[in-house]
């Protein structure tokens, strides 16, 4: 058990070490990334064409991390809420046999494949809801490919992740604080919404940023539903790329062992770890700053 606990450590201390080698320490006769392109440059441009031939190159990392950013906004948007909402009925509303009928069916939602959400968003959610509903009520033509078919189809992806660690913190809220606001002549409603959920919020915003963490770090949904368009727009319904529609495009493509457009795909990934990275933390203080225990 040691020997596999020790194993995990090794291999993300491997991975950082390969993502710092290729993009932060150089080697004799293999320079870093960041040696020939400037941090300035990566990131406060609002350009990034790494394939682009001559001087057309470009490396601003903002249009990247633009297109993230907007399918995990959407994706939160939808999935906390339902989440949430779900794991509330599951834990307070639900009866056994109800219960036992819909927790299973959350988690063999989570068992579907990803590339399986892209798909139908790429051909069902895009060209059958979205482009006749906004054409229709609206007259805007929606891109083929474009941020608010993905960030929904991620949503969908999240919601089993958020019900289900958030109903298991939620009924591990004691009886006894349940019972005293009946006692004191509340609803289950006013019970639910003003006892159990601040009681169980430290669990509830951890299960949120884990779920953030997983849409930040989506790869075949947004590959197939985003497009492959390094651009910042505030347009949801136009072509955009996020970090890992990137790396996927790139390895699929014909590049240069050890070119600066190779070692790109290094940057991003790294930015790609920090992000995850940095919500992960984010969780574990959440959890020690709002942790409730109960004897």
């Amino acid at each position: 058990m040691q020997l596999c606990a020790w194993l995990t450590v090794a291999t993300t201390v491997s991975i950082i070490a390969v993502l710092l080698l290729e993009t932060v320490i150089p080697l004799p006769g293999h320079p870093a990334f960041f040696q020939e392109v400037s941090p300035l440059r990566f990131f406060t441009e609002w350009e990034w064409a790494p394939t682009a031939s001559g001087d057309d190159k470009r490396y601003g990392i903002l249009p990247l991390a633009a297109g993230t950013l907007m399918v995990t906004v959407i994706a939160a948007m939808i999935g906390l809420p339902v989440g949430l909402l779900s794991a509330i009925y599951l834990s307070e509303y639900a009866s056994p046999l109800t219960r036992s009928i819909l927790k299973p069916a959350l988690e063999l939602l989570a068992g579907i494949p990803t590339v399986v959400f892209g798909y139908c968003g790429l051909v069902f959610l895009t060209p059958l809801v979205l482009q006749p509903l906004f054409r229709n009520l609206f007259g805007i033509d929606v891109s083929r490919f474009n941020a608010l078919s993905g960030g929904i189809m991620v949503g969908i992806m999240i919601i089993p992740l958020v019900s289900s660690l958030s109903e298991d913190v939620l009924r591990a809220v004691p009886r006894s604080l349940r019972e005293a606001g009946y006692a004191l002549g509340s609803t289950r409603f006013d019970v639910s919404a003003r006892i159990v959920v601040p009681a169980a919020l430290s669990g509830v915003l951890a299960s949120f940023l884990i779920a953030l963490s997983r849409a930040i770090g989506e790869t075949m949904i947004v590959a197939m539903c985003v497009g492959n368009r390094a651009v910042a727009t505030l347009n949801p319904l136009s072509e955009m790329q996020t970090m890992t529609a990137f790396i996927v495009n790139l390895m699929s493509g014909e590049v240069s062992a050890g070119s600066l457009e190779e070692r790109s795909l290094y940057a991003v990934a790294l930015m790609l770890f920090l992000s995850t990275l940095a919500m992960n933390l984010a969780s574990q203080m959440v959890l020690q700053r709002y942790r409730e225990v109960y004897h």
